[in-house]
């Protein structure tokens, strides 16, 4: 049956087959009893957890091999809507198999990409991401009761996008690094606000305690400090023109950007390529490790990691530093 069979109306348009299907038919929706679980020689477990801004709610249960960790069976129950009864089977189908480790890693994105007809077409409306959330928050629930420990645990940084699952660190960490100037760079850097949209600004599906707007607005105005701060300095020590390892990572960055930009960059196009800095390390040896990815005809060529890699290594110790490594993945 199609989509307009199974539903109609052009609204269902935005949601995948997949998704349909499992409203109507979920794989994994029931629970699995003590007996059940000793049957298989696990323990079971069985998690709660409630989305506010909706109302929706899932139970989840796994069978956990103790001696393995691993995930035996997955179960789950839905109070809510279609879409939350789509995701919580498709996190269910997720878990089985994986460790309590693994699965702790599993996201919502995670959840939404596997109910996804092809690749490149969202499983669901932007509005209804939310929905998916649920998966990451019961999954940590339930590992959290397995473990012994409080779910709070398995979060280090503040979520600021739900629905991707994005930190304040790293949206500050990225704002800082490419030097973003909008909150649509900020999505497409880190897909934070490419959802539900209630994360970067007031008035959104739901009440957040950081926006976008905000984040951008203050980091921006902290770089501005730490600018004129690293100026004063300068100045003060009797030199604009401070040595590289004395940088900040920022400043590195853009330093680096502006040799490959004035020296190589041109000659990687040239042959059809083309390169960018995916990440600059401080090391304990005194080195700056510098990560770059090839791109274009650079990603395949045999020299990439040979001849090419090293002129851009020497062109940017000559340039900047001695104790420079770059480094591809």
């Amino acid at each position: 049956m199609g989509k307009n069979t199974i539903i109609g109306g052009s609204i269902w348009e935005e949601y995948s087959q997949k998704v349909q299907d499992l409203m109507n038919n979920p794989k994994n929706m029931g629970e699995i009893t003590e007996e059940q679980a000793k049957e298989m020689g696990a323990k079971l477990i069985v998690a709660d957890f409630g989305a506010e801004s909706c109302g929706d709610a899932v139970r989840l249960y796994w069978a956990v091999d103790e001696k393995t960790d691993k995930i035996l069976e997955a179960k789950f129950k839905s109070f809510g809507c279609g879409t939350a009864i789509a995701s919580s089977d498709t996190m269910a189908e997720l878990c089985k198999g994986k460790t309590v480790d693994e699965a702790v890693k599993i996201t919502n994105i995670d959840v939404e990409k596997a109910m996804r007809d092809n690749p490149d077409t969202p499983a669901v409306p932007p509005q209804k991401m939310h929905c998916s959330v649920m998966a990451y928050d019961v999954i940590k629930e339930a590992a959290a009761s397995y473990k012994g420990v409080d779910a709070a645990s398995f979060e280090d940084q503040i979520i600021v996008c739900e629905c991707a699952r994005v930190t304040l660190g790293t949206i500050k960490e990225v704002i800082k690094l490419n030097d973003l100037k909008s909150v649509e760079e900020i999505t497409n850097y880190t897909k934070a606000g490419a959802f539900c949209k209630s994360c970067i600004k007031p008035g959104g599906h739901e009440e957040r305690e950081y926006y976008l707007v905000d984040i951008l607005k203050e980091t921006r105005e902290e770089m501005e400090h730490d600018k004129i701060l690293s100026q004063a300095d300068a100045k003060t020590s009797g030199s604009e023109d401070f040595s590289f390892e004395s940088m900040t990572v920022v400043q590195k960055l853009k330093k680096v950007e502006e040799v490959i930009d004035e020296n190589i960059r041109e000659m990687l196009i040239m042959d059809g390529g083309n390169l960018e800095i995916v990440d600059i390390r401080d090391t304990d040896d005194d080195f700056t490790d510098i990560y770059i990815r090839y791109l274009g005809a650079c990603s395949g060529c045999a020299s990439s990691s040979t001849g090419t890699l090293y002129a851009i290594e020497a062109i940017l110790k000559d340039k900047l530093s001695e104790k420079i490594r770059v480094l591809p993945i």
